[in-house]
C-alpha cells in the first residue's frame, strides 16, 4: 500500500524540481532539438513529445527499480536508519547547497555530457528514438539538483514496501516530465521560457538554504538513533523557524515586489516557533524528531531529572513487560511498532493519538511502543519478530495482542481518518 502522504510527497517534489538551477540551460537545447523535428505532421510531433517524457520517466525510475531489487525491504529500511547513511545524506544537501550558494559548482564530467549529446544528436534522425535519448539526456544533465530529491525519496521510502521507491520516483518524474512533454508538443512556447539570470540567482540562495533545513532532518535521524539528544525537536523547529526568517529577509531585501514570498517564509517560521511548547504541527510533523518522552533514551534523561512523562505510559522496548502487565491486569496489549526515521509513524503519534477520543481507547490497552530501525540486537530483535508475527516489516503497525502474545487484530499504515482508527481500536478491545 502507496500511502498518500508519500504520493504528495512525490508529486511536491518533482514540482520543486522544475525550478532549480540545472533545468532552464536545458531549455535551450530542448527547445532547438523539437524546433527541428517538430515540423512534420501532428501525430509525430506527438509521439516525439510523449517518448521524450518517457525518457526522462525511465531514467529516473530506473532508479527506483534498481534499488528496490538490490537492496530490499528490509535492506531499504536498515539502510535508511543507519546513522552514517543520514549524516552522509546530509552531508550531500550541504554540498549542494554551498553549490547553490556559489562557492563551488558541481558538474557531471564535460565528456559524459558530450558523449550523451552526441548519441542524441547521432540517433535524432530515427525520431522516436531520438526523443526518448533527449528525455534520458535531460534527466541525466539535470541531477545535480535533481539528486536530493531522488535521495530523500528513496529514503522516505523505507517503510517496509518494495514498491515505494518505484511508485515515488515513477511519481516525481512524471511531475517533472509532463509540463515539458506539453512544451515539447509547441516549441515555440518552450523555446520563450526565461533563462537563466538575476532571478536564479535568488532562486539558488533560497533553495540553499531549503537544503540546509533538509540536512538538519537526516542529522536528526542520526541524533536519533545515536542518543546524542542534541537535535531535538525544538532544536530543529528553532533551526528551521531562523532558515525562514534569513529567507524572509533575503527575498525581501533582493526585490520588495517579492513581498508575498517573504512573507509567506516568515509566517512559516512563527508557525514552527508555536510549536515549541508541543502542540502538533500538522502534516511537519512527519519530519521532525519525536519528543523525548516517546524514546527510550528521553525517558531515561527524564527519569534522570526527575520529570514524569505526560499523557499516555508506554513500554517502551519492553514487550516482555507489557505482556507480563496484561496477564496481571486481564487487558490486552497496544503495539506501536515504530522508527526513530519513520515519517508516517511521527504524523500518527503527534496528530491521531492525541485526539481525545482516540488517547481515551488507547488508555484501555498496555502500550507497548517497539522500534525496528536503531543499531544493535533489540532493534533486529523487534524487527524479526514483526516479521514473523505479521508478515511485515512496514511502518507504521499497530497490533492488538493478548497477555499470550496471540494476535487479536492489526491496522497497517498512516490514516486520517480518526473514526476508522477508532473503529479498529474499539473492535479489538
Amino acid at each position: 500500500m502507496i500511502d498518500g502522504a508519500f504520493f504528495w510527497l512525490a508529486i511536491s517534489a518533482g514540482a520543486f524540481a522544475l525550478v532549480t538551477p540545472c533545468v532552464f540551460p536545458m531549455v535551450p537545447i530542448t527547445a532547438s532539438y523539437f524546433a527541428k523535428h517538430g515540423s512534420g505532421d501532428r501525430n509525430a510531433a506527438v509521439k516525439n513529445a510523449l517518448l521524450f517524457g518517457a525518457g526522462i520517466v525511465g531514467t529516473f525510475t530506473a532508479a527506483g527499480l534498481a534499488t528496490s531489487v538490490l537492496v530490499g525491504a528490509a535492506g531499504m529500511a536498515r539502510f535508511a536508519a543507519n546513522p552514517w547513511v543520514n549524516l552522509a545524506i546530509a552531508a550531500m544537501f550541504v554540498a549542494f547547497a554551498l553549490n547553490f550558494f556559489g562557492l563551488y559548482e558541481i558538474r557531471l564530467p564535460s565528456s559524459l555530457l558530450t558523449r550523451l549529446d552526441r548519441v542524441t544528436r547521432d540517433r535524432a534522425s530515427t525520431g522516436g528514438l531520438g526523443a526518448a535519448l533527449v528525455g534520458g539526456t535531460f534527466a541525466v544533465t539535470t541531477f545535480t539538483c535533481t539528486a536530493p530529491f531522488v535521495g530523500t525519496l528513496l529514503v522516505l521510502a523505507s517503510q517496509g514496501q518494495w514498491q515505494q521507491p518505484v511508485v515515488g520516483l515513477l511519481v516525481f518524474s512524471a511531475t517533472f516530465a509532463i509540463p515539458f512533454v506539453l512544451l515539447a508538443l509547441a516549441p515555440r512556447a518552450l523555446a520563450r521560457l526565461p533563462r537563466t539570470g538575476g532571478w536564479l540567482n535568488s532562486v539558488k540562495v533560497v533553495l540553499g538554504l531549503v537544503e540546509v533545513g533538509a540536512a538538519l532532518k537526516f542529522i536528526s535521524n542520526a541524533d536519533m538513533v545515536l542518543g546524542w539528544g542534541v537535535f531535538t525537536r525544538q532544536a530543529i523547529l528553532v533551526s528551521w523557524a531562523l532558515l525562514c526568517g534569513v529567507i524572509a529577509v533575503y527575498v525581501f531585501a533582493r526585490r520588495p515586489l517579492r513581498l508575498t514570498i517573504a512573507a509567506t517564509f516568515a509566517a512559516i517560521g512563527l508557525w514552527l516557533v508555536a510549536g515549541l511548547d508541543g502542540r502538533p504541527l500538522g502534516e511537519i510533523e512527519s519530519f521532525l524528531p519525536p519528543r523525548a518522552q516517546d524514546t527510550p533514551a528521553g525517558v531515561l534523561a527524564m527519569a534522570a531529572r526527575g520529570d514524569e512523562p505526560e499523557g499516555l505510559g508506554w513500554y517502551l522496548n519492553d514487550l516482555d513487560g507489557a505482556l507480563a502487565a496484561a496477564r496481571e491486569g486481564g487487558d490486552r496489549v497496544f503495539i506501536d511498532f515504530t522508527g526513530y526515521t519513520c515519517t508516517n509513524c511521527r504524523w500518527m503519534e503527534s496528530n491521531m493519538f492525541t485526539i481525545p477520543e482516540v488517547e481515551e481507547q488507547l488508555g484501555r490497552f498496555v502500550l507497548a511502543r517497539l522500534f525496528t530501525d536503531g543499531e544493535g540486537e533489540v532493534y533486529e530483535n523487534q524487527m524479526d519478530y514483526q516479521k514473523e508475527q505479521f508478515g511485515t516489516i512496514a511502518l507504521p503497525l499497530y497490533a492488538v495482542v493478548d497477555g499470550e502474545g496471540a494476535t487479536v487484530a492489526t491496522f497497517l499504515g498512516l490514516t486520517r481518518d480518526r473514526d476508522e482508527f477508532l473503529d479498529f481500536l474499539r473492535k479489538a478491545l
